[in-house]
């Protein structure tokens, strides 16, 4: 027997809500790029520093990868349509990745041309007073987006809102090398700068492959870490009814988590019971995870991975009631026979009334012994 079970309430009802955060704080980011990499560019062509010019270039590929945000956020966060039923979060995964890489594309660019300055020192000129007004907005402008950003992607749980915040982090961070630069400039000692952006770019290239590699683990389907898979495992142990849980698989779709459970119950108890069963385990562990979005479990009367799990070639209710008839015609079926099966056997229990008290129960334990799939007989009788 299997079930899925989706998320309590309307999961979907908030999606329109949160596109609208989305879009409006990359908006906000984009034309804060676009002003300050216009006036970066302006000044440090006006006032002799390559640095500012490079640091207005690196914000022009901010408002890039903003219009790739805004565009993979109205995709990804569309409800589940017959083409895509469990949504399309896997989008946003991919624009995180993408977003990733970008990180460590400017990061290694950053690095490779300040280790190329710090060891050809081609600064030949100081830079104007205005260069460092116009970085320090930089960095003032760049470090609130950042924290505004990220609240917004914290708050509707969207990893690529927060990987564009640290993008934009990135832009205060080269912003600072430019503050660093002059100063250093200013006061005689060109290599500091040089050297802080080498280690700037760096820390750029670490955040930009902390989420590049977490979106290419959940892209192939990495499940739950060990601890959280333990904890589950330990909760539906814990359920009154499960006898044991086994073949417990994840994976994640955005934030979302998706789960697959095999629960071994008692092999007499009712569809319903076992059912039952199974939505107490999912209730505890929707306490436990609350980004669990869909659980299918799937219930099973014996641990099929302690042993061969019992053959689909098994007979059938229907063939296994036409053998009975042929041996005693007169046997209850229908809802009064229940069949079992368990260890590539089919054990079989009757349900009779009072009259008929004469039913050759032993002869019929006899007959369906010759069969290879026959493995025991119960008859049950209610007193007149």
């Amino acid at each position: 027997m299997e079930h899925t079970t989706p998320a309590p309430g309307n999961k979907y009802a908030n999606l329109d809500k949160e596109k609208q955060a989305a879009s409006r704080v990359t908006v906000i980011g984009m034309v804060l790029d676009a002003i300050l990499g216009l006036f970066k560019m302006v000044v440090g062509t006006l006032f002799h520093s390559h640095a500012l010019v490079v640091d207005g270039i690196h914000s022009f590929t901010d408002v890039a990868s903003d219009l790739m945000v805004l565009g993979v956020m109205r995709i990804s966060r569309q409800a589940p349509d017959e083409d895509h039923p469990y949504g399309h979060q896997r989008i946003e995964t991919f624009g995180t990745l993408l977003m990733g890489s970008l990180l460590i594309a400017v990061g290694a660019a950053l690095a490779w041309e300040n280790v190329q300055r710090l060891f050809t020192d081609d600064l030949t000129f100081t830079p104007g007073w205005p260069v460092l007004v116009v970085a320090l907005l930089s960095v003032v402008g760049k470090e609130w987006i950042f924290r505004y950003t990220r609240k917004v992607g914290q708050e509707i749980r969207s990893d690529l809102i927060i990987a564009n915040a640290w993008h934009s982090r990135t832009d205060a961070f080269s912003s600072g090398i430019v503050v660093l630069s002059t100063i250093g400039a200013m006061l005689g000692y060109l290599w500091l700068d040089t050297l802080a952006a080498v280690v700037v770019a760096g820390i750029i290239i670490h955040v930009g492959w902390s989420f590049g590699w977490s979106s290419m683990k959940e892209l192939v389907d990495t499940g739950l870490s060990v601890e959280d898979t333990e904890r589950l495992l330990a909760i539906a142990s814990d359920i009154d009814g499960v006898r044991d849980v086994h073949e417990l698989r994840s994976r994640r779709m955005g934030d979302d988590i998706l789960l697959d459970v095999h629960l071994v119950v008692r092999p007499d108890v009712s569809v319903s019971e076992g059912h039952q069963v199974g939505m107490r385990v999912v209730s505890a562990m929707r306490k436990e995870l609350d980004n669990i979005r869909d659980i299918n479990f799937h219930i099973d009367a014996e641990d099929d991975e302690s042993y061969h799990p019992t053959s689909a070639l098994m007979p059938s209710r229907k063939i296994i009631q036409k053998a009975i008839h042929q041996i005693t015609p007169e046997a209850p079926t229908g809802n009064r026979l229940r069949l079992h099966y368990l260890k590539n056997k089919v054990h079989l229990e009757l349900f009779l009334d009072g009259s008929e008290g004469d039913f050759d129960s032993a002869g019929l334990r006899a007959q369906l012994g010759e069969f290879p799939w026959f493995g025991s007989l119960r008859v049950w009788q209610t007193a007149d």
